[in-house]
């Protein structure tokens, strides 16, 4: 009997070993990093992989120091191209695009109807991204291109780390006013109202994928990964969400 139960936990033990090296290497999880404005639609595009959100500035840092990331995920070419240069990913892909928005709490207690209304009137509670954060650099590059950049200094300014908390600061009802991407504005339509910016000072607001290059890394599966978001699953994804798209890459 005990011959006989040690054979079949060996045969169980073997099936399993079989069926997990048969399983192919989009099935097994890996470790993405990516901006925050990507934290619904990736597990959306595939729940199976381990994330990590956060300003792409700070992802950036984290794999710079060791961090156990397969790949990059970045919501400017800045981050991305940096690691390249020193060796620590492989050559970036652009796979989305985006926009700027103004967005208010739905109440509007400051009765903001205009970006140009940041200037008149009493001060407001503006939240916008820090500084070499991505959104915080697309949102200076698009005051001064409206001759707005006085509105940093005329208003009560919270600087956040990423574009999440500069969303959920005005949806709270913490902010009068804030500066995200549509995508965002789109998360919490039921909470803020949306205020759109002239296209001419949108800047071009790029997002970047790479293979992170460290010791451990599975480059098939995360090359995998970054195959699903370019390709046509992730292109219908990143549009049901809100994101632009860059034209397709030759095949």
């Amino acid at each position: 009997m005990k011959t006989h139960s040690r054979c079949r936990a060996g045969a169980i033990l073997a099936a399993a070993v079989a069926v997990l090296l048969a399983a192919p290497a989009s099935a097994l999880a890996s470790t993405v990093y990516a901006a925050a404005s990507l934290r619904e639609a990736f597990p959306a595009l595939d729940g199976g992989q381990t994330y990590n959100f956060a300003g792409s500035n700070q992802l950036q840092a984290q794999i710079e120091r060791g961090a156990p990331a397969d790949v990059f995920a970045a919501a400017s070419p800045t981050e991305p191209q940096a690691l390249f240069d020193a060796g620590r990913c492989e050559r970036p892909v652009t796979f989305a695009t985006n926009t700027l928005v103004l967005i208010v709490p739905r109440s509007n207690p400051a009765r903001i109807s205009s970006v140009y209304d940041l200037r008149r009137g009493d001060p407001k509670r503006l939240a916008v991204g820090s500084p070499n954060v991505p959104i915080g650099d697309y949102t200076r590059k698009l005051l001064r291109r409206l001759s707005l950049t006085s509105v940093l200094r005329r208003n009560i300014v919270s600087n956040e780390a990423n574009v999440a908390s500069v969303t959920s600061k005005v949806a709270l009802g913490s902010a009068d006013a804030g500066f995200v991407y549509v995508t965002d504005a789109r998360s919490v339509s039921d909470r803020v109202r949306t205020i759109r910016l002239p296209r001419y000072a949108q800047p071009p607001v790029r997002y970047r994928i790479c293979v992170v290059r460290r010791n451990g890394v599975d480059r098939a599966r995360a090359q995998a990964f970054i195959d699903k978001v370019v390709g046509q699953q992730g292109r219908r994804v990143l549009r049901r969400f809100g994101f632009g798209l860059p034209p397709r890459r030759p095949s």
